[in-house]
């Protein structure tokens, strides 16, 4: 399949995860990819994968050094097409067990890196009249979850803000995407911050059963090509993708669900 020639696609947080197979994916049908990241040795190994990818590794929250990285990014390329805001950093602690600083890392990580990337590469799209901003949220940015306080925090601000962009930049011939990926096979829950903002480590997690990357990334391009605005990622029919449907039918429903789910721990 080669139905992506001449598209240019910059993906953050590629070296894995959801990341990893949207790159294999959009390198199969012929995309160009600008593959980023925070270990230039995996991106290298999954550069090799994709022939003709430009590897820019780079961490997500040095705000101050994204000018410059942009600018490199669009002199190499000629352009981005697709931009893929796709790093992030989940959460599995209490509200009650969460140091502040965990907060501010969920947000500069999973809303403001993001955001001002995208400040930064929007005006050329805007010059050019086309273009796609995919941002990769979660069923946690519609839905409350108990042990992810900040992580919904930062994803429903993430939402909040590709939708009103949408608002705004659709008469410039902007497209802007938002993934609401539910329980997809990753890291993420191994990765995940704990309240003193250590990983959570290797052990059952619930995305642990979730769909694998490829799957995933099938649906993330299918939803693309048919200009969907907000993309569910997940197994039909599974538990935390009805989530969505009951937030909006019935959300007391879906609060008490939530309730329910909460770990119960004397104080």
């Amino acid at each position: 399949m080669s139905d992506l020639v001449g598209i240019t696609v910059w993906i953050t947080g590629a070296s894995s995860g959801i990341g990893k197979g949207l790159a294999l994916a959009l390198a199969a049908r012929g995309a160009r990819l600008v593959l980023s990241g925070r270990n230039p040795e995996a991106l290298a190994a999954l550069a090799a994968e994709c022939p003709g990818s430009l590897v820019e590794a780079f961490e997500a929250t040095d705000l101050d050094s994204l000018p410059a990285i942009v600018a490199r990014v669009q002199q190499a390329t000629g352009g981005i097409d697709w931009l893929v805001n796709n790093a992030g950093i989940s959460q599995r602690s209490l509200a009650l067990d969460t140091e502040f600083a965990v907060y501010r890392t969920l947000m500069e990580v999973d809303f403001f890196a993001p955001l001002r990337l995208t400040q930064l590469v929007l005006p050329a799209m805007v010059e050019r009249g086309s273009g796609r901003i995919i941002n990769n949220a979660s069923v946690a940015g519609k839905v409350g979850s108990p042990l992810r306080t900040g992580y919904c925090a930062a994803k429903h601000a993430l939402v909040g803000w590709s939708d009103a962009l949408r608002a705004e930049i659709t008469q410039h011939g902007i497209k802007v995407h938002v993934l609401t990926p539910g329980f997809v096979a990753t890291g993420i829950g191994a990765n995940a911050l704990t309240g003193d903002g250590s990983r959570k480590g290797a052990g059952q997690d619930p995305v642990d059963s979730g769909i694998s990357i490829a799957e995933a990334a099938e649906q993330i391009i299918a939803g693309i090509m048919a200009d969907r605005p907000e993309i569910a990622v997940g197994r039909e029919g599974a538990s935390e993708m009805q989530l969505l449907d009951l937030k909006r039918q019935d959300p007391e429903a879906c609060f008490q669900l939530m309730a329910s789910l909460a770990p119960k721990a004397p104080r």
